[in-house]
């Protein structure tokens, strides 16, 4: 059975840390490169990190060098360390397999969690 669950987010001032993550069933993050995700009103989802099974990893511009996505094997969850956050920030975040699961063709994602930065 597909499960993603993502846990985490809130409020937050500018400059805060919060750290996010993310329960994903066994078959799916055994085999699959995992990512997170970040849904901003008007835009498309955007993904900001992702990490190998073999701990390599990517972060678009916006967020290199503030955020840290990690993948604990024992616990089947990817977490996503946050720093010095921004009101840019703000926003739904979902983590999913890169790409997206698909279920009869339909990307299937959890509920995410909310993260907002403002002051």
């Amino acid at each position: 059975q597909v499960q993603l669950v993502e846990s985490g987010g809130g409020w937050v001032q500018p400059g805060g840390s919060l750290r996010l993550s993310c329960a994903a069933s066994d078959d799916i993050f055994r085999t699959s490169t995992m990512a997170w995700y970040r849904q901003v009103p008007l835009k498309a989802r955007e993904m900001i990190a992702r990490i190998t099974t073999g701990a390599i990893r990517y972060y678009v511009d916006s967020v290199k060098g503030r955020f840290t996505i990690s993948r604990d094997a024992a616990k089947n969850s990817v977490d996503l360390q946050m720093n010095n956050l921004k009101t840019e920030d703000t926003g739904v975040y979902f983590c999913n397999t890169v790409p997206a699961i698909l279920i009869a063709s339909q990307k299937y994602w959890g509920r995410g969690t909310q993260v907002t930065v403002s002051s």
